[in-house]
């Protein structure tokens, strides 16, 4: 797994042993996606919720270890299954709305992951985010290839 930071976008990416149809679906089901994003450790999510259309809405729910409600939400913006998907994010409804894409390429021995996540108005916050990323790539590593 490789992470950069520049400016005000994040960037990972990781190669996962799995296709990039299964690993799009595991990103987009409202099934799956509470099975494999968290750790008791962070965070769990307990719902996820949707609408996978240009304009359609997603919801995630989440309980940190500490019991604090996490909600971050927004809409889909770009959707080339399985190959590339685009989203909005905010945070509990926060004021700042910032963007998230996922590049899955087939590639020997599996699908490189790239998760870009773009529009972060400081420094605390795209670090925080950088360090996020790192861990989901990695939860839905374990995930898909079980």
């Amino acid at each position: 797994m490789t992470s950069k930071n520049a400016e005000m976008t994040v960037s990972s990416e990781i190669t996962i042993a799995s296709t990039a149809q299964k690993i799009f679906h595991a990103l987009t089901d409202p099934a799956q996606v509470p099975m494999w994003w968290g750790d008791p450790d962070g965070f769990v999510v307990e719902r996820f919720d949707g609408d996978l259309r240009v304009g359609g809405r997603w919801r995630l729910k989440a309980k940190g270890s500490d019991g604090e409600i996490i909600v971050i939400d927004g809409a889909y913006r770009t959707i080339e299954a399985p190959h590339l998907l685009e989203y909005t994010w905010i945070v509990d409804g926060g004021p700042t709305e910032t963007l998230v894409r996922f590049d899955l390429s087939e590639v020997a021995g599996g699908t490189l992951v790239q998760v870009t996540h773009t529009g972060f108005v400081d420094v605390e916050s795209r670090d925080q985010h950088q360090r996020g990323w790192d861990k989901v790539l990695v939860w839905i590593r374990q995930y898909v290839v079980k």
